[in-house]
């Protein structure tokens, strides 16, 4: 109904130049037929007849509110996605930060690892080296003692070689038989 009034009104607004020409009009007569003025009112008036026993008014406006359903369907559905993509923004930006703080947490456990294993290499390489050490040392020792014991092993072969010599120089046969006795006595006794 409202479109059917600025309709007409806008026909009226377009017939404005044929109801201007009013001093041709006054001097011959309005409905005078060499008078332009009349048979384009009438024409007009007949196609506004026309027009609205057509019903084109309402046609046209039945298609803009047909058309402008149609636009607040499309704002409603656009306003729907654009809730949804918001809502999915959202949720990928929680998503984001909470992998973002995983990664940092990840990040942290494998610098607090790494700095326990470097210490622990550091603890294992200390034990390794005093393991080293004391063997090298152990080593050391076993080598002195066996150092001295040979020293000692020589001196006394080269004691008893010399004791020999000058035992056998010295002493006679039924001496030498005495002592090899009780030598023999003595280690028997040592022994048990």
């Amino acid at each position: 109904m409202r479109y059917q009034a600025l309709f007409t009104a806008a026909l009226l607004a377009l017939a404005a130049p044929a109801l201007a020409a009013e001093d041709y009009a006054a001097k011959k007569g309005f409905f005078d037929l060499n008078n332009t003025n009349f048979p384009v009112v009438i024409a007009f008036t007949l196609v506004v007849v026309l027009l609205f026993y057509l019903a084109v008014p309402k046609k046209i406006g039945k298609m803009l509110d047909g058309r402008a359903e149609g636009i607040r369907t499309e704002i409603d559905e656009a306003r729907a996605l654009q809730e949804e993509a918001k809502t999915i923004l959202a949720s990928f930006e929680r998503k984001r930060k909470e992998v973002a703080e995983h990664s940092k947490a990840i990040v942290a456990q494998a610098k607090a690892e790494a700095e326990t294993a470097a210490e622990q290499a550091k603890l294992d390489l200390k034990e390794t080296i005093a393991r080293r050490l004391a063997a090298a040392q152990d080593q050391i020792q076993s080598a002195q003692d066996a150092a001295v014991r040979e020293v000692k092993d020589k001196a006394v072969a080269v004691a008893i070689a010399a004791a020999s010599d000058v035992i056998a120089k010295n002493m006679a046969a039924k001496d030498a038989n005495a002592l090899i006795d009780a030598a023999i006595k003595d280690v028997g006794a040592k022994l048990h």
